[in-house]
């Protein structure tokens, strides 16, 4: 069997209020779980894990000889769909082999095929499908599963007008940190993108669940929260009739016992002064800011319909460096959109290069049935695009390296995330979000995971920084 992001058992742990509801009786069945896509697809893959073990469920390692399989799915861009197929086949493939009873297919691909004819359409084998608002009702199709119902279901329920609470998950990233969803769905109308259609309308979550939610996870060890929705800078909108993240994140710093907040999905627009002077005055709050731009062209922004043009961007970059000390500014490009010419992709070419982003990301326009974009005129062949991708993303190998080169000799907070060797430890910085950035290789220490250290910078490996421990805290 190919290797597959199956749930590792090492990692997942209910929160102590809901591992004290757990029903001691035996065992409904055991189960399986593959999880694909973004961060915030995990945080529903933690809901559905968190309500199946409270239900009586046991989750396994391995979907060979589980009762059933569950792969909540990513439908964003072709090659995430692609990835999802193989990965439901493959568990199709141990099913009609005999080695599981059944198959679950939940999240954003069946969503988004709904109105297709539906993903049992194009895979009959599955056994049930469950849309991306039908999850926490995950537990009613495994008994269905499990309970010998032959007939196939499919569960979809409209976009919600108040936000799910994503309360008693069984996380299954590392203990020391989450992440923190604190709305749903977008507002915006990008020509390329297709969330709106599978995740709905921005839904905000009240402050009150969301601060519930952060100090559950605090008390579960967690020492690091990571923000993340469909558009963060545009919470509270719908809700409170005005943006209220600033609201949220002085709040979120009086979590005790949290030492780092990081900011990920940072539209520009409702970027305002006073949110820059939050993260620049704040102690817990990273200078660390996520900010997907896709392009700094203002015609080209404005056939991708993003609001906001090439001056107003550099603006507030402008703003961001000046005002932020040491701040790190991550951000995403796509090359190649429709009509896109050799002097438009001159400019983001320039702009990457003056601007310098220590960390970037660079993908090639993925043309998606159903977005407005498909009916653009100018679109560029797959080559064009991938050669500007990989322009860009040389360009930005050169700019990483040296902003790597410029850390030696600097002390950094690091937060251990993995052993990897006999007392060699991988860690983080702020600069770094998980699984995306770069690591900080930590030698010098008995560590454990979790651990907050201060590292000693010795040396530049590839991205990755390394360094030994020059100083650990008391508490640790």
């Amino acid at each position: 069997m190919a290797s597959l992001p199956i749930i590792d058992l090492d990692s997942p742990s209910l929160p102590t209020t809901a591992a004290e509801a757990v029903d001691p009786r035996q065992a409904k069945g055991t189960y399986a779980f593959v999880t694909l896509g973004c961060p915030k697809n995990l945080v529903d893959s933690e809901k559905m894990l968190g309500a199946l073990s409270l239900d009586g469920y046991t989750l396994v390692s391995e979907p060979d000889g589980a009762d059933f399989v569950i792969v909540n799915t990513c439908g964003f861009i072709e090659s995430s769909r692609a990835e999802s197929r193989s990965v439901i086949q493959e568990m199709l493939d141990l099913k009609k082999a005999g080695k599981t009873k059944g198959v679950i297919v939940a999240g954003c691909l069946p969503q988004r095929l709904e109105a297709d004819g539906g993903l049992l359409k194009q895979m009959p084998e599955i056994d049930h499908v469950v849309g991306v608002f039908g999850r926490d009702e995950i537990t009613k199709v495994a008994d269905r599963l499990i309970g010998g119902a032959k007939e196939q279901r499919e569960l979809f329920r409209p976009a919600p007008i108040r936000a799910m609470n994503d309360q008693s998950r069984l996380r299954i990233t590392p203990s020391h940190y989450a992440y923190l969803k604190i709305s749903e769905g977008c507002d915006r109308t990008c020509t390329f993108c297709s969330i709106p259609s599978m995740r709905g309308k921005h839904v905000t979550k009240p402050i009150e669940m969301v601060m519930d939610e952060a100090r559950e996870l605090v008390d579960d060890g967690v020492r690091e929260l990571i923000i993340v929705a469909q558009d963060t800078t545009y919470y509270g909108m719908d809700l409170y009739g005005k943006v209220r993240l600033t609201d949220l994140l002085r709040q979120l710093e009086t979590v005790e016992g949290l030492d780092w907040i990081r900011l990920m999905y940072l539209y520009p627009i409702n970027f305002s002064d006073d949110l820059i002077s939050v993260i620049a005055d704040s102690g817990r709050i990273l200078p660390y800011l996520d900010m997907p731009l896709q392009h700094i062209n203002s015609s080209v922004l404005k056939r991708m319909q993003r609001r906001v043009n090439s001056e107003q961007t550099r603006e507030l970059i402008g703003k961001l460096r000046e005002r932020i000390p040491n701040v790190v500014l991550r951000t995403t490009f796509i090359t190649g959109f429709p009509g896109e010419t050799d002097e438009q992709f001159e400019e983001l070419r320039q702009f990457v290069k003056e601007t310098r982003f220590e960390r970037m990301g660079v993908f090639t326009y993925s043309l998606e049935p159903g977005t407005p974009a498909v009916k653009l005129e100018g679109h560029l062949p797959e080559d064009v695009k991938e050669a500007r991708r990989d322009e860009l993303m040389s360009l930005q190998q050169d700019i990483a390296f040296e902003h790597a080169e410029k850390m030696i000799g600097y002390e950094l907070d690091v937060i251990i995330d993995e052993e990897v060797g006999d007392g060699v430890y991988a860690g983080r910085s702020y600069a770094d979000a998980p699984e995306i950035d770069s690591s900080v290789i930590v030698t010098g220490g008995e560590l454990e995971i979790g651990d907050m250290v201060a590292v000693e910078i010795m040396q530049r490996q590839d991205y990755d920084l390394v360094g030994m421990v020059s100083l650990v805290d008391d508490e640790e």
